[in-house]
């Protein structure tokens, strides 16, 4: 329990930018017109591939033979995580994307 205080006490910058972040990131979608919703879905669907790559990079770069060390294991599940959740968004933004421009199409008769 120590050494998790003491990790949140030296990397609380770091956390309390990420928590402004969520909190900007929520109020900004939230008052998104529908008619921008599909180029907003492209942008996240290009930033969700560099996630992936990165998450490609971690899981290349994790030392399997010590995997018990503290770093090599976050490495390992970060990087599975980026990868999951990357995919993920970026399946789920296609088929939103899909969806949206199937709207626009002519109805054959």
């Amino acid at each position: 329990m120590e050494s998790i205080l003491q990790f949140f006490f030296s990397n609380k910058e770091a956390i309390f930018i990420i928590a402004l972040t969520i909190f900007l990131g929520l109020e900004v979608i939230s008052n998104v017109p529908s008619v921008l919703h599909t180029p907003l879905m492209s942008g996240a669907n290009a930033i969700s591939g560099v996630i992936i790559i990165g998450g490609i990079i971690l899981v290349g770069h994790a030392d399997l033979e010590n995997i018990t060390e503290g770093s090599n294991l976050l490495n390992l599940v970060l990087g599975i995580f980026a990868l999951l959740f990357g995919t993920l968004n970026v399946i789920g933004g296609f088929v939103v994307t899909d969806r949206m421009l199937e709207m626009f199409k002519k109805k054959k008769k």
